[in-house]
């Protein structure tokens, strides 16, 4: 019987560590969203939602972050995961206080024409923008993390059209992540302490993978 070798094993632990320890800090850099989500009803209380969903940019960021070092060899999960965090905040509150403002317009749209006989027209529309808003927002973080320096209008006509390009890879994650939430709504210990990590890494990959033709040598994103 072949022997599991000592790198094998190293390989496993460091990945359930990643995981846990992602979850982890996750749940620490959203916990304004989290503590919302978990003692109010989303229905009523989506505005304040929209306020507290930005908070949680720079922390998915740094979540990205470390699963890009962890590639790279490094276990270094919390320093990893705060630097990230650091680096990508100013941009990346940006970038989710525009996300927010987008689908908190949808859903005043939606909400004020839902009564209306052309409401078969503006309601798939308005979806069409929430469901690009959401498959942007994963390519912009994911191009923050691996080129902080871009000028934020490129990372985000970069992560628009590569989340269209690549509109296959977009429906996966878009599909993985409703999941979660479909999952944080039955069991959301489980989601919070389990799945979390493994369900934003199989985005963040997708949406690396989307981004990997306009990533240069000097990791510049560019159209």
């Amino acid at each position: 019987m072949r022997r599991i070798s000592h790198d094998t094993y190293a390989n496993i632990f460091s990945t359930v560590y990643l995981g846990l320890m992602v979850n982890l800090l996750l749940l620490i850099g959203c916990a304004s969203l989290v503590f919302l989500l978990l003692t109010t009803d989303p229905v009523m209380s989506w505005p304040l939602l929209a306020i507290a969903a930005p908070l949680a940019a720079p922390a998915l960021a740094g979540a990205l972050t470390a699963f890009r070092a962890h590639g790279l060899g490094d276990g270094r999960v919390i320093r990893t995961f705060w630097a990230g965090w650091r680096a990508s905040a100013p941009k990346a509150l940006v970038i989710g206080a525009l996300v927010a403002v987008v689908l908190a317009i949808v859903v005043v749209d939606v909400r004020a024409v839902s009564a209306a006989s052309w409401a078969v027209v503006v309601v798939p529309l308005c979806a069409t923008v929430a469901l690009l808003a959401l498959a942007t927002t994963p390519v912009a973080l994911t191009a923050l993390v691996e080129a902080p320096g871009t000028p934020l209008r490129v990372l985000l006509s970069t992560a628009a059209v590569l989340a269209v390009r690549r509109w296959y890879l977009s429906a996966v994650s878009l599909l993985v992540l409703a999941g979660q939430a479909v999952l944080f709504t039955t069991s959301p210990a489980l989601a919070l302490g389990l799945t979390a990590a493994p369900a934003l890494y199989l985005v963040w990959a997708n949406a690396r993978f989307a981004l990997r033709p306009v990533l240069p040598a000097d990791a510049t994103v560019a159209v």
